[in-house]
């Protein structure tokens, strides 16, 4: 979520947002536990959700506890996005702020001075930036998406994966948000989805930028997905010096020589340098390591998961070997797997979609990224067709299509139709109304994007950035779901 100033636009970075939001948590008799960086509070957790910050005091991130499925999951993950939302701007208002309905602000600056104020102080970024060369500072104009997170079963997972991340120009086409930068236009309708080749631009290593680049093909199971992301062609993050450290904030400690994962996972030991301490050390591996590293890659989906047990190291590496061993061995551990969706970029109801698509298109804003995914999981056969039928290679080229041009490209729009059949087919007749507002951007083929270039061009020629993004907010501030009719 992209905070801005409610009277100017201008993007701004939190001050007294978790101690509000700490109190409009206990108004609703849940407990509070907050969590702190560098004597800074940088998020709460409740029984219902965490709610912090991604990498920056100018951008919000919630993320709900799982829920079940079933005939009301949608309904009741709904419920729950709605609440977190509408408690979020209520501690936003505070302070004079909401949320922009963009997936980046439109007129935030991306520079060292401004990543250094407004920053989040967690260890990890210490690695990307000085170690490994990463531009993080292009990601801090507040880049945001509606994360779809979708449990699948072990044996599937990767089918899944193949799925989300090959149909994901539909995805990007429907809820493309982005057309500004800088106060600029940016020609793009997604722009957001360009902060990675910038970030890796001038990385130390190359494998950073294997790993955000549409694969060559798709994968075969999880033995050839985790050997291209920690192959030969890769160098190992930081790795925890603890098993179940927090991979955001915990001690780790860097690996001479910058070998890939799998190579450090067969040795019995490897020299290393601890990062909070310069202080060096010898790292054991161990199947944590493997399971922690899963975050290296930056795709428009990857699988994460959790493991109920620890296999052994030689277990894990013996089952590496075999076609399905990694399946068979994560069943036999209690694999808790799930798609992380990251195409969709951040939509939000706003006065602008209400008076044009009504409430109940403006009501599913929200949700409708997630029941498009859940619909294509349901019809996994169907959406894998779907695929072949376009062609992997296809569906790469048109991933730089829809962002540039969203559905105004007839082929994107095209897929995005199929895409929205397949999923339609896969949702009882009670959770089809998730689907509005793709529905209503598919048939008016308009996104985000659009109606945000609209106001923005609506002021006259002379008239300044200030002057147009404060006329944004007025029409493009999140609404609580009190504001939309139902």
């Amino acid at each position: 979520m992209a905070v801005a100033d409610l009277h100017s636009g201008a993007s701004r970075p939190v001050l007294r947002y978790f101690a509000e939001l700490a109190q409009v948590k206990y108004q609703r008799g849940l407990s509070v536990q907050l969590q702190m960086q560098a004597g800074r509070c940088v998020g709460i957790a409740t029984g219902l959700a965490d709610c912090g910050l991604d990498n920056g005091f100018n951008l919000l991130e919630t993320a709900t506890r799982p829920l079940p499925g079933g005939a009301q999951g949608l309904a009741r993950l709904a419920a729950l996005a709605r609440g977190e939302l509408d408690d979020s701007l209520r501690a936003l208002a505070a302070d004079g702020l909401g949320v922009i309905n963009a997936s980046q602000h439109p007129t935030c600056e991306r520079t060292p001075s401004w990543y250094a104020r407004v920053r989040v102080p967690r260890a990890i970024y210490q690695e990307l930036v000085h170690h490994r060369g990463w531009r993080h500072w292009e990601g801090i104009d507040a880049k945001a998406q509606n994360g779809v997170n979708i449990a699948v079963a072990t044996g599937s997972a990767i089918a899944a994966l193949n799925v989300a991340i090959g149909l994901a120009p539909a995805s990007i086409a429907l809820f493309a948000n982005s057309p500004l930068e800088s106060a600029r236009v940016t020609g793009l309708k997604e722009n957001r989805l360009t902060v990675w080749p910038r970030v890796y631009r001038w990385a130390r290593f190359e494998g950073d930028r294997l790993l955000e680049r549409y694969p060559a093909r798709p994968f075969h199971d999880m033995a050839d997905y985790f050997s291209w992301m920690f192959g030969p062609a890769t160098v190992s993050r930081s790795l925890p010096l603890a098993e179940g450290d927090a991979y955001k904030s915990a001690p780790s400690a860097l690996l001479d020589g910058a070998p890939c994962l799998r190579d450090f996972l067969h040795s019995k030991q490897w020299h290393a340098l601890r990062m909070d301490t310069g202080q060096a050390l010898l790292l054991q591996p161990q199947s944590a390591h493997f399971v922690h590293s899963q975050i290296a890659v930056f795709l428009d989906a990857r699988l994460r998961y959790g493991l109920a047990r620890l296999p052994s190291l030689p277990a894990l590496l013996a089952a590496w070997q075999r076609d399905g061993g990694l399946e068979d061995l994560f069943e036999t551990c209690g694999m808790d797997a799930y798609i992380e969706g990251r195409a969709p970029g951040a939509n939000f109801a706003d006065a602008e979609l209400l008076d044009r698509a009504g409430g109940a298109v403006a009501a599913s804003v929200l949700m409708a990224p997630m029941a498009l995914q859940l619909g294509l999981l349901r019809r996994l056969d169907d959406a894998r067709l779907l695929v072949r039928e376009w062609g992997w290679q296809h569906l790469g080229r048109l991933r730089a299509r829809a962002m540039r041009d969203a559905l105004a490209d007839d082929g994107v729009h095209a897929l995005s139709r199929a895409v929205l059949d397949v999923a339609r087919s896969g949702l009882s007749a009670g959770e089809r109304p998730w689907l509005a507002y793709a529905d209503y951007a598919v048939q008016a083929r308009e996104c985000g994007a659009d109606r945000l270039l609209s106001t923005w061009r609506a002021l006259p020629s002379g008239s300044t950035a200030a002057q147009r993004m404060a006329h944004v907010i007025r029409r493009h501030r999140a609404l609580p779901s009190g504001d939309i009719p139902h």
